[in-house]
């Protein structure tokens, strides 16, 4: 089996940069499902840091008004942007890592449900791995106590290929938070390794970690890095695997 190939901005990005390249893989994807001349691509997921910016999901677009937009904007310091994800309006900025998983479900004989589920296990043995106590409750996302939400996972699959995915705090400025009320759950609080108490610890590094429990639950035995930069030189250039 192909490996899961990993793609790691290495400065925070805006969220249109992830969002054009998450929809040329996905592009691809389904091009390889209508023709059988097309290799199926191999499993994918990208990561980054976004710059700080507020996203609403699916569900919202629409109905947030020009006067919130512009109050989540902070006077410049944040994007307000319409998302296809599941879930509602949430932040995303420096010190969050962001994980775009970009897979086919049916390859990897998942349900949508099954895939939730791998997203969480993924997350709570991350988690594990830095000494974080991390569990599911009956609310969406990974939490440390059943009110201190430390992941957030909104998804999108079209025809059982899957984009969007978690938002993990690792040293998130949790302020960011307080500005709404996340993922629309009141009386929630949100956390990150630093309140937890893990400190000095680099998203890139987390990265790594969540990309490898996400690939052994997909049953792949192997990681490859490329380097996002060169990569999305191939995908202009329509050169890639």
């Amino acid at each position: 089996m192909r490996p899961l190939i990993h793609l790691h901005f290495p400065r925070p990005i805006s969220y249109r940069t992830a969002q054009s390249l998450q929809e040329s893989l996905v592009s691809r994807f389904l091009a390889s499902k209508q023709s059988s001349s097309l290799p199926a691509p191999a499993p994918h997921i990208i990561t980054a840091e976004f710059k700080p910016v507020y996203t609403c999901g699916r569900r919202e677009v629409g109905t947030v008004s020009p006067e919130q937009q512009e109050y989540l904007r902070a006077q410049g310091q944040a994007e307000f942007v319409e998302a296809l994800r599941g879930g509602q309006t949430t932040f995303h900025g420096p010190g969050q890592l962001v994980a775009y998983p970009i897979i086919d479900l049916r390859t990897h004989k998942l349900t949508p449900r099954d895939y939730v589920c791998l997203l969480e296990k993924s997350l709570i043995a991350t988690c594990a791995r830095y000494n974080i106590k991390a569990m599911t409750t009956e609310n969406t996302g990974v939490w440390t106590t059943p009110d201190d939400k430390i992941a957030a996972i909104g998804v999108h699959m079209r025809r059982h290929i899957t984009s969007h995915g978690v938002g993990l705090n690792v040293n998130t400025d949790l302020w960011w938070f307080g500005r709404i009320v996340a993922c629309g759950l009141e009386g929630k609080r949100t956390t990150s390794f630093e309140r937890e108490g893990v400190e000095g610890v680099e998203v890139k590094d987390v990265a790594k970690v969540f990309v490898v429990e996400v690939g052994e639950r997909l049953g792949l035995d192997a990681v490859e890095e490329k380097d996002v930069e060169e990569y999305v030189r191939e995908v202009e250039d329509d050169t890639w695997p």
